[in-house]
């Protein structure tokens, strides 16, 4: 194994979730296929064709029950930024709920926000 490429969220909506992923994070569309009634719709933040997000409605009663808390409790995931204040503040002006603001740690400059559904995302800045 080399690398980690897609991982999956699991949602109530795609649309919704497109929608807050493109228009409050910044992410672009990396693929959006339909087969059938099947959606295969992939997010991934601009400048990175590593890791892409796999952007999944929930269909069984399993997958609803997941929807928002995947990572129980935890970050789902964390996204680096070369400027924490900077995306803050954009992401802040376009409605993203944080829950604090950003905090300068020994590890970097980092705060934890959420999506839509209540999925914990840290953004993190390595430190100087």
């Amino acid at each position: 194994m080399q690398k980690l490429t897609v991982f999956k969220v699991f949602v109530a909506d795609q649309e919704e979730a497109l929608r807050f992923y493109t228009g409050k994070l910044g992410f672009e569309v990396a693929e959006d296929r339909r087969m059938g009634d099947y959606r295969w719709l992939l997010v991934r933040p601009p400048d990175n064709r590593e890791v892409s997000l796999n952007v999944e409605t929930a269909r069984t009663r399993a997958e609803i029950q997941l929807v928002g808390r995947q990572a129980a409790g935890q970050p789902l995931f964390s996204l680096s930024t070369d400027n924490c204040l900077r995306d803050y503040a954009a992401m802040n002006g376009r409605g993203v709920e944080f829950e604090s603001e950003p905090k300068v740690m020994p590890y970097g400059t980092g705060v934890m926000m959420r999506d839509l559904y209540g999925n914990r995302i840290y953004l993190n800045q390595d430190p100087a």
